[in-house]
């Protein structure tokens, strides 16, 4: 593989092994802690991380964000860079320099499209940078490639499940489906 290659595949966060436009997301029910001082934004970020099965708490300050992420600490921070109190950058360092929370993947949100703000977010240890307004495929590809650098586990596909039962049994399987245990001769169906 050629340098420029390479190169292409860190900055593109390596699509190898997966279709075109399909975007890698964390596992099931990672913690995300969503920190803006405005409640759509908590909101809208919010419901859109729990669309996605993600397991979501918001804070609206600096200070609550502090005692969330340090009580329990998230798989991945969206935190604001604009806040009441202590600010994004504050928290961003507290966050990093915090044995609990410093291996937390931080994705710094504003609103202010100063490419100084984007340098010092980078500078203070901040994983990615999203500006606002922004929408669904932004937080995807933001997670995609967290994703891709290893700071968030990947969600595995859906397994298989071979089954011992023959295929002429399965439909009279389903059709007696319920929520109750199987009697005990069908037991071994499942082994």
């Amino acid at each position: 593989m050629t340098g420029l290659a390479f190169l292409k595949r860190l900055l593109a966060g390596a699509t190898e092994g997966r279709a075109p436009g399909v975007l890698r997301k964390a596992e099931q029910g990672a913690r995300v802690l969503v920190v803006d001082d405005s409640a759509t934004i908590r909101a809208v970020l919010g419901r859109m991380l729990e669309v996605e099965g993600y397991a979501v708490t918001r804070a609206a300050d600096g200070e609550r964000a502090l005692e969330m992420a340090r009580s329990e600490p998230p798989d991945l921070i969206f935190l604001d860079i604009v806040l009441p109190g202590i600010n994004g950058f504050a928290v961003l360092r507290a966050l990093r320099h915090d044995p609990l929370t410093q291996h937390v993947p931080i994705v710094m949100i504003s609103g202010n499209q100063q490419a100084t703000e984007q340098f010092y977010v980078q500078r203070f240890g901040a994983d990615d940078f999203i500006s606002k307004p922004f929408g669904q495929a932004e937080v995807a590809r933001s997670i995609d490639r967290l994703v891709g650098f290893g700071r968030l586990s990947a969600r595995q596909p859906g397994v298989v499940v071979p089954l011992s039962a023959s295929a002429e049994t399965i439909p009279s399987l389903l059709a007696n489906a319920t929520l109750e245990s199987p009697p005990e001769n069908m037991s071994n169906l499942a082994a």
